[in-house]
């Protein structure tokens, strides 16, 4: 065996320093010493992200190792930096979490979780093997059932560990059962072989294998009808968790999601999953946004929200281009900012008040004014209001999903849009609550941790970066231009 292949995985060599590092620190360093363990954390992952970027800068080009198992180009190295900038605002906000007495004991805990699941993501988008897939979508999956279930001494947390794992269970059994057809109808899981063996093929066991496969994918992407016990796994995880289950773990499925889709299943788009999609992205948007209507539980309402917006993303997968690619990355890193920002203010409001109803946000302004900005800021990017970043993002992908130029491409874009609109009604209600509500405030004055305002200012300043300033996504689209290739 060539070890020099080895050096092809430096993204997941350096997440398992940091991994050994944070576990060494956690296990030998004295008790006192146990509150430097979220610093030293955060900045070992910034160190990476920053590495990271570098390299993608450089341009590194494409590497393939273990007989083509393992790929690494341009984009995916962005990708992966992209969801490291999620997780270091995720640390950054967890600190006072972390630091509080329910959380001492098994603080270490939640680091290692993370960066294991994060290291199985890193395997889910370079894998060109199902081998190799599946056992990054383990080391992602199972590991978050016991971040779910951190929080001990509460009922909720635990019942929303149960529903995580046997969601994840089974939607690993329908994704595996699937694959079982893929490999009778190919003979082969490399995904390449796959693609190649698709050509001229229309059976039934082919529908029913790629219906398997979405359908596994779906639960993980929380696509609607797959998408049940979403909210009450976000209701019941502690926040920390929650938000990073909302936009790391998503981001990282769509684009896993979209190289099996091109570089698999590719040569039966039109005939077979690209109807298959749109039913799912329509469904998945307007149930979406309905059900985020009725909710006054914040946790629950972004639950929802995050169902909603991850129909959006799966426009650049049904747009089946390399346009299509840079622009789902482009609003993955938007997102990161924009509910990272809303998780944010809900986290500091349940740590000082323990308060995560909207109606408790009546009146936030008159008592916070600052997080009430921030609150807002999140909520128009994500609603998609210009000029801030989310409506870049969501018209970058429409423009991605139109230039396929298809007549149902056009139909599925304009219901997307209408649906735009029901979204605006329901974020707005939140920034109705905080500022325009006759109601005596609720929730007291009070001030917010250092962690937390630096995360809430990283994510602000995002929103604001990202739509008055855009070289970001000019960058991401030339990294995403050598993936036109995968839509053969």
């Amino acid at each position: 065996m060539d070890y020099s292949q080895f050096f092809a995985l430096k993204q997941e060599i350096a997440l398992l320093i940091v991994f050994l590092l944070v576990f060494l620190y956690d296990t030998f360093m004295p008790q006192r010493s146990g509150k430097g363990l979220p610093v030293v954390a955060t900045l070992l992952m910034l160190v990476i992200t920053v590495g990271g970027f570098f390299t993608c800068f450089l341009g590194t080009g494409d590497v393939a190792a273990f007989a083509g198992m393992y790929v690494s180009s341009p984009a995916i190295t962005a990708i992966k930096c992209i969801l490291n900038v999620g997780v270091v605002i995720v640390l950054i906000q967890s600190i006072r979490w972390a630091d509080t007495d329910m959380m001492i004991m098994r603080r270490g805990e939640f680091y290692e979780l993370l960066l294991v699941t994060l290291f199985g993501m890193y395997l889910m988008i370079s894998s060109r093997h199902f081998l190799l897939f599946i056992i990054g979508l383990e080391s992602a999956s199972l590991p978050l059932a016991a971040m779910v279930a951190l929080d001990k001494n509460r009922y909720e947390s635990s019942e929303a560990a149960i529903k995580y794992i046997l969601t994840a269970v089974f939607s690993s059994a329908v994704f595996m059962m699937g694959l079982s057809f893929v490999y009778a109808l190919s003979g082969s899981l490399y995904f390449q072989s796959i693609y190649y063996s698709m050509f001229g093929q229309h059976s039934t066991l082919l529908c029913i294998a790629i219906a398997f496969v979405i359908a596994g994918m779906g639960f993980k992407l929380s696509l609607v009808p797959f998408h049940l016990w979403t909210a009450d796994v976000y209701q019941g995880a502690p926040t920390s968790v929650t938000s990073y289950l909302s936009v790391i773990s998503k981001g990282a499925a769509a684009f896993a999601f979209m190289v099996i889709l091109a570089q698999c299943f590719g040569a039966v788009y039109h005939n077979i999953w690209e109807w298959m999609m749109y039913v799912l992205i329509i469904l998945t948007i307007t149930v979406g946004n309905l059900f985020a209507i009725r909710q006054k539980n914040m946790k629950r309402f972004l639950a929802f929200s995050s169902v909603s917006q991850a129909g959006y993303i799966m426009l650049g997968i049904i747009a089946y281009n390399a346009m299509g690619a840079g622009a789902m990355m482009y609003y993955i890193l938007v997102y990161i900012f924009s509910n990272l920002g809303a998780f944010g203010v809900i986290q500091a409001i349940e740590n000082a008040t323990g308060k995560l109803s909207m109606d408790d946000y009546r009146g936030l302004y008159k008592t916070n004014p600052r997080l009430s900005v921030a609150m807002m800021l999140a909520m128009f990017s994500l609603a998609g209001i210009p000029p801030f970043a989310g409506f870049f993002s969501k018209f970058f992908i429409f423009t991605g999903a139109i230039n396929q130029g298809s007549i149902p491409i056009y139909i599925l874009v304009l219901i997307a849009l209408i649906n735009t609109i029901v979204s605006l009604y329901y974020y707005l209600l939140v920034v109705k609550a905080m500022f325009i509500s006759p109601d005596e405030p609720v929730i007291p004055e009070f001030k917010s941790s250092l962690s937390e305002r630096l995360g809430m200012w990283i994510c602000v300043a995002g929103i604001l970066f990202l739509g008055l300033v855009s070289p970001i996504y000019d960058w991401l689209l030339d990294v995403s231009a050598p993936l036109q290739s995968l839509f053969m």
